[in-house]
């Protein structure tokens, strides 16, 4: 919705302006449901409860699970069942019918510790899925605090350049008296128009940049039906540093390292189990035997072993491939350590590069810009300076305070990336 407004020298224009942009910025604001109050913690338990990539993880930890389950099973019996010499009719003798049947019952047995190895293995990448979720759990939380102060910042962008386009009606107001009375060219009159257009578009973009950070966010916590209502009142969080020379001691507690770890130890003890597959497993065989000669039953029991013999294949590709396994998880160990150094790194230098810039704005950046709009406003209103500087003191104020604005947000962000970077497995497991 635009505002149409008359052209200087008409004083009808000047009529109720603060009236007609409050009404305007009503209409802005689309129509929804009561907003629903978020806070931080209580987006956060959304979020491990409804978040569609945490659900996939937990997938794989239940996949994991099934795989321990399946390496703990024991080799299965088998039984059988032969007939012969089949006697299907009565002979010249009167032999009766019958058939020689034996009923046999095979039990493997395995050698060289080969189940006790699976599990190990198996309970290995059992733990490293459960931190790969941590992991996962680590990285959506930090997504999280990024969209929850995106939307903190879109809110209060929103509020400060309505606020600004009901200052520039203001000034447009005092410009028109001035026209009236004499004391200030329809051109002067004119460039106030154009900057106050200016902030109505400003304000309506501002609310539709307040609808993407609410479905952002609204995705994160799969509450996209109730994206519109969606509001963070949590408050900009404090100052704090980073100390990046403590933060060594947080890469072997965090999750994503942790699951590496687990996972080195996994291929140890698969390559223990390749080499083991060289220790020869036995069947063992029982077997009952009747049969009928000369018409007589008769009866017999047996036993027998087997072995397998490594004739063709010793199990040496197995083996080597075990080790080039192990070795790579060995790198991909070390490769996520020297990630995890990094991150940390470059998330200390920017929570403390962010810190220092909010300090600056809060310190004095915003006060002097809004004394100096104060002042400017004042001075116009008494003709005391030219259009052309009151409206340039209103572009800083709002420059001024839209920059403090996304100073604070990226500094909230910084921190969320913060904390996640050195986040341990025994913090996420608690939530």
């Amino acid at each position: 919705m635009y505002l149409e407004c008359a052209a200087p020298g008409v004083g009808d224009a000047s009529v109720s302006k603060l009236a007609i942009v409050a009404a305007m910025l009503l209409a802005l604001a689309p129509a929804q449901a009561p907003a629903r109050d978020l806070a931080l913690p209580e987006a956060e338990s959304l979020l491990v409860r409804n978040n569609r990539e945490l659900q996939a993880a937990r997938r794989g930890m239940e996949s994991a699970d099934a795989q321990r389950v399946i390496a703990g099973a024991r080799p299965n019996a088998t039984f059988s069942v032969n007939a012969a010499s089949i006697n299907d009719a009565n002979t010249i003798d009167n032999q009766r019918r019958g058939a020689d049947t034996v009923f046999r019952i095979d039990q493997p047995f395995e050698r060289g510790k080969k189940r006790e190895l699976r599990l190990d293995a198996a309970g290995g990448l059992q733990r490293a899925a459960r931190n790969d979720y941590l992991d996962v759990l680590r990285q959506q939380l930090a997504v999280l605090q990024g969209a929850y102060y995106d939307l903190k910042l879109a809110q209060e962008r929103a509020q400060t350049l309505a606020e600004n386009a009901q200052l520039f009606a203001g000034t447009l107001n005092a410009a028109e008296r001035r026209l009236k009375a004499g004391d200030l060219a329809p051109a002067d009159v004119a460039k106030v128009q154009v900057d106050f257009e200016r902030a109505q578009n400003d304000a309506r973009g501002a609310q539709a940049d307040l609808a993407r950070a609410q479905i952002a966010l609204a995705y994160l916590l799969a509450l996209e039906a109730e994206a519109r209502e969606l509001r963070a009142v949590e408050t900009w969080p404090a100052l704090e540093r980073a100390d990046a020379a403590a933060a060594e001691d947080a890469i072997d507690a965090r999750p994503d390292v942790a699951a590496a770890r687990t996972r080195v130890e996994a291929a140890e003890r698969l390559r223990d189990l390749a080499r083991a597959q060289r220790t020869r497993d036995v069947t063992i065989g029982a077997q009952y035997e009747r049969w009928l000669p000369g018409g007589t039953p008769t009866s017999s029991f047996g036993v027998g072993i087997s072995v397998p013999l490594f004739t063709g294949y010793d199990f040496s590709g197995d083996i080597q491939k075990a080790e080039v396994d192990r070795y790579a998880a060995l790198d991909s160990l070390a490769r996520l350590r020297a990630v995890a150094r990094n991150e940390l790194a470059r998330a200390a230098s920017d929570l403390n590069a962010a810190a220092e810039r909010v300090e600056r704005f809060e310190g004095s950046l915003l006060g002097a810009a809004n004394r100096s709009a104060q002042a400017s406003e004042f001075a116009f209103s008494r003709g005391a300076i030219s259009v052309l500087e009151v409206l340039d003191a209103r572009r800083t104020l709002r420059a001024v305070r839209l920059e403090a604005l996304g100073a604070r947000a990226d500094y909230a962000k910084a921190l969320g990336a913060w904390r996640a970077a050195q986040a341990s497995v025994q913090s996420l497991d608690a939530r």
